[in-house]
């Protein structure tokens, strides 16, 4: 079954379809892989959209952690022309449930949390 985040991967959104573009950013803050915003100017900034800042109607603005290790920036939203989800998203498919199962498992076998399995005299 392919879900929304699934569905995110590769898509580009134009800041010319506002409400489809509103949505986008709203779902760049959720995605757990990284976002390529394309700038006005021809320029582009790559990494993990982690807040939209939405100080009024006329102010709003898009946090971003840079791929490329540069501090946390914040960008004016009205100089994206489009975003592009170019990372993978790193959850995707996975569920807090399947994980704790395979912990379980894990753990069952000794494998879990630094326990190592000790042979039984």
């Amino acid at each position: 079954m392919m879900n929304a985040q699934n569905e995110l991967e590769s898509t580009s959104v134009h800041c010319d379809n506002t409400d489809e573009f509103q949505a986008a950013l709203e779902a760049a803050c959720g995605y757990r892989g990284d976002v390529t915003l394309h700038f006005k100017d021809g320029s582009s900034i790559e990494g993990y959209v982690f807040d939209l800042k939405r100080a009024d109607s006329a102010h709003h603005a898009v946090r971003i952690l840079p791929k490329d290790g540069r501090s946390r920036m914040t960008v004016a939203e009205s100089t994206i022309q489009s975003l592009s989800f170019t990372g993978k998203d790193a959850a995707a498919g996975k569920t807090w449930e399947n994980w704790m199962r395979r912990y379980a498992e894990k753990k069952l076998k000794g494998e879990a949390a630094g326990i190592e399995s000790e042979p039984l005299d």
